[in-house]
């Protein structure tokens, strides 16, 4: 008796057919945070904005709880922190940061408690307005040229899927774009659909959706790839990646499958 190879071809094609028929939907599976608007990766041309909420300030106000790292370049002992393990000293918390400066904490009431000036309210300035006004009072108060060094250590990102790195990415200077964060990933990867790219923004209960189709060079041209506190950025691989894939996934079911027909057939023949 031959193995009915006839019979095993017919079924590998239907399998092939219906894995092919769900492309898609493969693709889909492997993504996050899908949402119904994504069917405009397949046609998008630069960038794409469901729920538009308008451009965002230029630059970032500081707010409540926002953690700011602070030193005087005129003098790098001042501010610098011996150690990047955390502690609390009185009111103020204070912590290992970015630059090697010691943070601290914007209170409740919008002020930030500093050594020997005390509490500076800071709330809703941007970082370099916050600057200029700890700076003068430091200039009055206790050193002389003080130049002080601001910075946010708390602002990030997040970036899931095809990225060369994925996880919280640091908003260490303002105005930091799209591009700069996929640089500082490592870029994206070959498995990659430039066209799917989509930036979640704002209030999670009803965020701004942002779509960029990397293929096109104008879409660089857009402020919305200005990046915001908190932004979630998604790159979903390609239909090919995906159907690869779930294709590896079937084959890993049925090959045993085919191996155990095979036997079976093989001793029945040797047996008749």
């Amino acid at each position: 008796m031959m193995i009915p190879t006839k019979a095993i071809l017919k079924l590998l094609c239907i399998l092939a057919i219906c894995t092919a028929l769900s492309s898609c939907a493969a693709r889909k599976e492997h993504s996050l945070f899908n949402a119904p608007s994504d069917v405009v990766t397949d046609t998008i041309k630069q960038v794409y904005v469901v729920n538009d909420q308008g451009i965002s300030d230029a630059y970032y106000k500081i707010k409540v709880n926002d953690q700011l790292a602070i030193r005087n370049l005129q003098n790098k002992e001042f501010g610098a922190t011996p150690s990047a393990n955390s502690s609390t000293n009185g009111n103020q918390t204070v912590s290992g940061s970015i630059n090697n400066a010691l943070s601290y904490l914007v209170d409740v009431d919008g002020k930030v408690n500093l050594p020997a000036i005390g509490k500076v309210d800071v709330v809703g300035l941007s970082r370099r307005e916050a600057a200029i006004k700890i700076q003068e009072l430091y200039a009055k108060q206790l050193l002389r040229d003080p130049i002080i060094e601001l910075s946010v250590v708390n602002l990030k990102v997040t970036l899931l899927g095809e990225f060369g790195k994925q996880g919280n990415f640091l908003l260490e200077r303002e105005n930091t774009t799209l591009i700069d964060i996929i640089g500082e990933a490592g870029g994206i990867n070959k498995t990659a659909d430039p066209k799917t790219l989509k930036i979640i923004r704002g209030d999670r209960s009803h965020p701004e959706i942002i779509y960029v189709n990397l293929n096109d060079i104008n879409s660089l041209a857009s402020k919305k790839l200005v990046l915001q506190n908190n932004d979630i950025i998604v790159l979903q691989q390609t239909k090919s990646s995906a159907l690869s894939e779930k294709l590896t996934s079937v084959n890993n079911i049925v090959q045993p499958f085919l191996v155990v027909v095979n036997l079976a057939v093989l001793i029945f023949t040797l047996t008749r």
